[in-house]
């Protein structure tokens, strides 16, 4: 499985150490270079972009499995609005069989609206980055159910 992470910050690096020690590939979306070498030693592939410039992403979701859109600490705007709306928009006829979503509520509804709209399963995470492991668990579990869900 690939994953395409935007967003996760510092949390992020636990959650690629322990999907790539499951085997999985992670593509953890930076828009700071000097991030690169912490995301590569946590075993992920780091990609250079920025969500609020949708197009910068556009070979981001290449043979992905799973988006997580994790900016739940960033402020409410266009990154759980317009931004997030493109993102889904081109993950119709890819690979993506799944959305993962950390944000606002009004991001979630959008996240409701287009994997219904595109027939893909997801998941709205809820759990704090306060501790890092339970809220990598919680990611994992939500990775879980969203392949165990029928698509469509």
């Amino acid at each position: 499985m690939r994953v395409l992470m935007v967003g996760g910050g510092r949390p992020g690096l636990e959650l690629t150490r322990r999907l790539a020690a499951d085997g999985h590939a992670v593509r953890f979306v930076t828009r700071n270079e000097a991030f690169v070498p912490e995301i590569e030693a946590a075993g992920g592939e780091a990609y250079i972009g920025d969500p609020d410039r949708i197009g910068s992403l556009r070979y981001a979701l290449d043979n992905v499995t799973i988006l997580l859109w994790l900016l739940g600490r960033a402020p409410d705007g266009d990154l759980h609005g317009s931004r997030l709306t493109m993102m889904m928009e081109r993950t119709i006829d890819t690979t993506v069989r799944g959305v993962i979503y950390e944000g606002t509520e009004a991001g979630a509804a959008e996240v409701v609206r287009m994997a219904g709209y595109n027939e893909i399963p997801y998941a709205i995470l809820d759990v704090a980055r306060d501790d890092p492991e339970a809220w990598a668990d919680a990611i994992l579990e939500q990775i879980d159910g969203v392949l165990a869900a029928p698509r469509g």
